[in-house]
């Protein structure tokens, strides 16, 4: 896929799911005008393990912060965010490098 001169690659949020487990993938720039999607893609099977991998993540703000807090509690235990060294950098910035749903790298 041509990226047009350094321009970050396209938001996507695609869910698959495993019997009971389902797994987001998460591409490009999560921000106010994505997190949201990403948030719902996660609620769109019924699944009693959610993993979100969110290593093909270029940008993560504070709503997208906000969004994977909500999954942790929505699923709690049973949530697993894979992340992207952006979004590791930005969760440790938050306070939030020691959740349990955090899986590094």
């Amino acid at each position: 896929m041509d990226q047009g001169g350094g321009t970050s690659p396209v938001f996507s949020a695609s869910a698959e799911i495993d019997g009971a487990h389902l797994r987001v993938l998460v591409t490009g720039e999560v921000d106010m005008a994505t997190a949201d999607v990403m948030y719902q893609t996660a609620l769109r099977e019924p699944a009693e393990r959610v993993t979100l991998d969110l290593r093909a993540v270029t940008f993560f703000d504070s709503a997208a912060i906000h969004a994977v807090v909500r999954l942790a509690q929505q699923f709690p235990g049973t949530l697993a965010v894979l992340p992207s060294r952006q979004v590791h950098r930005v969760l440790e910035i938050s306070g939030l490098a020691d959740q349990a749903w955090l899986h590094p790298a």
